[in-house]
């Protein structure tokens, strides 16, 4: 469904104080050269005035400095409102619509349920006119088809067009709605399509974009919201895009489409296109906001969007040195088996040497073959390209119960010339080489590798801006080709790509002219030096050149660059295969086969030899997995395996997440306060002792799926409610504690009940009934004394008592209801919550969320999300006969 917000308001249903925007002016041919002038606007603040004449009529926005000043601490993470798409649709594509319903409704999980209940709301309250979203005559629609049309998604326009005129609404509006909650994240995308049929009528075009420009800005640097560029160039003719609609792209790109925006996704011919590339650019765009909204990285962290993971060890990265990504494309599939990301060379791209080349002609316009959007436009071919054989991708959480499991991570390189690169290091290539590197920033790229050695302020810039509006990694890095250093010299340049603190990662490429004294290893043994020097400690890449250095990449432990065999040239000289480095840490003792198990009585039944063995094999790990299903734990802590110099660490079930705990060294917080282990690290210390480690990744697996699904926004008075009392209730408890929600127990045996409210906070429900004459403690008398509501609901039951929730439960509300069971897949609890409309998790996802906790504690890297998702749901799906 389209909501056209303003249509409403003309009729006075809407009780706000609204200002339309519908300025006449006369028909005008031609726009000229853009003018800046500097004003000083009320109270001596200093505003910039960027402005255009066309025909006599002057377009002007002004950027309020005090304003400008907002963008710089504004921050995505825990972000609840619209997202915002901006650009100009080609003639037949509509593309910037079709991204906003496909994105609105992936927002909500692709639940039509919600967004009928969504749109209801949004009519409600605004009295919003409805257009459907195709041809459809609504009134020629019997009254089933009107019933049965299922809402695919809600595109909320700021501009329109009826009887009266074209008109735009007013950003003002927008913020109240807002603040009042009637517009968030899942309530629809806001699109300021520049090319709407509004503009069409000549004699408007002028105050429309300013109109809308204005609107732009207002939502971008007042209201903070996610903008994103929709960079529309078709180059198909007949279905591109008109003559007028380029000249108005060319004139406001540069001043509103790309200042009032922090990403960019381009669209060629896929809008009109008869084929599934449109697929393609909606989970472009998925990724990308995906990408947006995680926690903002943090020099030295661990956990989600950490370097530690993504420079982890044993992870690889491929060097692309094709002119056109294109070109790769028979190579694809054979190298995605090995690495772990894929470097976007831009320097060796024949799109950005046409992009210097226009730059320094100072050529500005906006044509079909604008290098710039080529630029972009390959690096989404190649994640298009590598989308389907993303074997080793992590996950990237999207929105509601989504995960994006097969996006390749991009490193965006721009190597300068005197770097063993071909960028030009002259004081314009440097700057434009900036300018590619912010492009790396809009693309949503993973990691973006940043020279340390260039201007300090140009640097300085694009470091500020990486860090208060984007989620990118920086690796800072520096190359020093054809001398060598000292020790002491290659120590201070892996601190000075620190970049003063704010690089994650930190990568130094030395060169030697001989290995008479272990010189290949000199890059390695700065690395170890530089770590102990400067804290936080961040993941440290050192390299030698040429074929002398062939051996630092075997000992280089993490993120390391790599070509491979199928490709007909290296990106550098002495570059090795994945597969020839894993074989040379492992001939070295480097990377030692492991044993791995998981320790528990009767278990049989466990998926997770399977899931752990395969992510194992996808990562070419040559680690094992076995079951050691034994009555005791002394058993275990007695056998060949707990005491095997490889053991590498296990997985605790059920009897002996308790009984584990004497056995090891160290316990996390986690661990003590949940009071059992289900994970068991092995590290060594400096003396090379082995350290056993107890953590627990079941809350974990309780905690991911739910605060997808919930967010962040949770309200007083919202509940879980804990179904059970044994040690799985406990991380229920714990996962809800850090999800900030309330808690209320209930079991069959009240003591274990109590025992949770007293160790976790919370209380303890006599019954589950909505009144209960005899106690004040009935579920729906707790809900009443505390104005409460239950959020969320986690059943640790067995899947055998084939528990339901009382009716009363679903009359005012639908909660989340959680079942930690993964056999059988449909619990009689699940198929209640299902045909109540209720958004539901399984234990299965439980299952890959705490063993992707697991092997990420124990291999110190990314695990391979998707292959470990697909083999549990291979192992717990019900068969066609069930």
């Amino acid at each position: 469904m389209v909501i056209e917000m303003m249509r409403y308001i003309r009729g006075g249903v809407m009780a706000l104080n609204v200002c339309i925007i519908v300025m006449m002016v006369s028909a005008v041919t031609s726009f000229v050269t853009p003018m800046t002038s500097t004003s000083i606007s009320a109270g001596g603040v200093i505003a910039e005035s960027r402005s255009y004449t066309k025909g006599g009529v002057t377009l002007s926005a002004t950027v309020d400095a005090a304003v400008e000043s907002k963008k710089s601490s504004f921050k995505f993470h825990n972000y609840n409102k619209p997202i915002v798409l901006l650009g100009l649709s080609s003639s037949g594509g509509n593309e910037l619509q079709r991204l906003a319903l496909s994105l609105s409704a992936s927002l909500v999980g692709n639940n039509p349920q919600k967004m009928q209940s969504t749109l209801e709301k949004l009519e409600r309250s605004q009295g919003a006119l409805l257009v459907a979203e195709d041809d459809d005559d609504e009134d020629n629609l019997a009254e089933s088809e009107k019933n049965d049309k299922q809402v695919a998604g809600i595109s909320l326009s700021a501009v329109g067009l009826d009887d009266e005129g074209p008109f735009v609404l007013d950003a003002g509006l927008i913020g109240e709605l807002i603040r009042e909650k009637t517009l968030s994240l899942t309530s629809g995308v806001l699109v300021l399509d520049f090319n709407h049929p509004a503009f069409h009528t000549k004699e408007f075009e002028v105050d429309l974009i300013r109109a809308l420009s204005s609107v732009a800005m207002q939502l971008y640097e007042e209201l903070g919201l996610l903008s994103v560029y929709v960079n529309v160039q078709p180059d198909n003719g007949g279905s591109g895009m008109s003559d007028e609609a380029k000249e108005r792209k060319g004139m406001i790109e540069k001043d509103v489409l790309i200042p009032f925006s922090d990403y960019e996704i381009c669209v060629k011919n896929e809008g009109t296109a008869d084929d599934s590339s449109w697929d393609n650019v909606e989970w472009e765009l998925q990724r990308m906001v995906g990408r947006a909204l995680l926690p903002p990285p943090v020099v030295g962290g661990t956990g989600a969007n950490s370097a530690d993971l993504m420079m982890g060890l044993n992870t690889f990265f491929l060097s692309l040195s094709f002119p056109h990504v294109e070109d790769a494309s028979p190579f694809i599939e054979q190298m995605c088996q090995d690495v772990d990301s894929m470097e976007y060379r831009v320097d060796l791209l024949q799109a950005a040497k046409d992009y210097m080349a226009k730059a320094s002609s100072g050529d500005d316009s906006c044509d079909d073959k604008d290098p710039r959007f080529d630029v972009l436009y390959q690096q989404q071919r190649l994640r298009y390209m590598c989308r389907p054989f993303a074997r080793r991708a992590p996950a990237l959480p999207f929105a509601g119960s989504g995960i994006i499991d097969d996006a390749l991570p991009i490193v965006y390189t721009v190597r300068t010339a005197h770097q063993a690169g071909t960028w030009p290091d002259d004081e314009v290539g440097i700057k434009h080489m900036f300018d590619l590197l912010e492009l790396g920033l809009r693309s949503g790229v993973e990691v973006l590798d940043v020279e340390s050695a260039w201007d300090a302020k140009l640097t300085d810039k694009l470091l500020k801006k990486a860090k208060n509006r984007h989620t990118s990694l920086i690796l800072g890095s520096h190359h020093v080709v054809g001398e060598e250093v000292s020790m002491d010299e290659a120590i201070e340049l892996y601190r000075q790509c620190r970049m003063g603190g704010r690089a994650h990662g930190a990568k130094v490429v030395l060169s030697i002219n001989g290995n008479d004294n272990d010189e290949d290893q000199l890059a390695y043994k700065a690395s170890l030096a530089a770590a102990k020097m400067d804290k936080p400690e961040i993941p440290n890449i050192g390299l030698v050149l040429g074929e002398a250095g062939s051996y630092s990449r075997i000992l280089n432990p993490r993120f390391t660059p790599v070509t491979h065999e199928t490709l007909p040239f290296k990106a550098a000289p002495g570059q090795l295969t994945a597969a020839e480095i894993m074989a040379g840490r492992l001939l070295t003792g480097q990377v030692p086969t492991e044993r791995y198990a998981i320790l528990g009585h009767n278990i049989a039944y466990s998926v997770s030899p399977q899931m752990q063995g395969s992510a194992f094999a996808a990562v070419k790990l040559p680690h094992t997995y076995t079951r050691a299903d034994v009555a005791t734990v002394e058993e275990f802590v007695e056998g060949p395996i707990w005491n095997d110099d490889n053991f590498g660490g296990c997985s605790v079930t059920i009897p002996h997440k308790s009984n584990i705990i004497p056995h090891v060294d160290v316990l996390t917080d986690a661990a003590k306060d949940i009071g059992s282990v289900n994970t068991v690290i092995v590290k060594k210390d400096k003396k090379g002792t082995r350290v056993l480690i107890g953590d627990n990744t079941d809350w974990k697996g309780i905690y991911n799926p739910l605060r997808r699904r919930i967010g962040d926004d949770i309200k007083s008075g919202s509940y879980a409610l804990i179904l059970g009392g044994g040690g799985t209730a406990r991380a229920a408890a714990y996962a809800a504690a850090k999800l900030g929600l309330d808690r209320i127990y209930y079991n069959r045996t009240p003591e274990k009940a109590n025992d949770l409210a007293t160790e976790f906070g919370g209380v303890v429900a006599s019954s589950l009934d909505k009144t209960d004459s005899d106690t004040k403690y009935s579920l729906g008398s707790i809900l009443a004394q505390k104005q409460g509501h239950i959020k969320v609901v986690i059943s640790t039951l067995p899947a055998a008592a084939e528990f339901e929730l009382p009716e009363w439960m679903f009359s005012n509300a639908r909660p989340v209801v959680f079942d930690v069971n993964y056999k059988p897949y449909n619990t009689a609890l699940l198929l209640q919550a299902t045909t109540k409309g209720c958004d539901v998790v399984r234990g299965s996802e439980m299952l890959w969320e705490q063993g992707v906790g697991q092997f990420e504690l124990w291999t110190g890297r990314t695990a391979p999300f998707g292959v470990m998702k697909r083999v549990v749901l291979e192992n717990c799906l019900p068969s066609e006969a069930e």
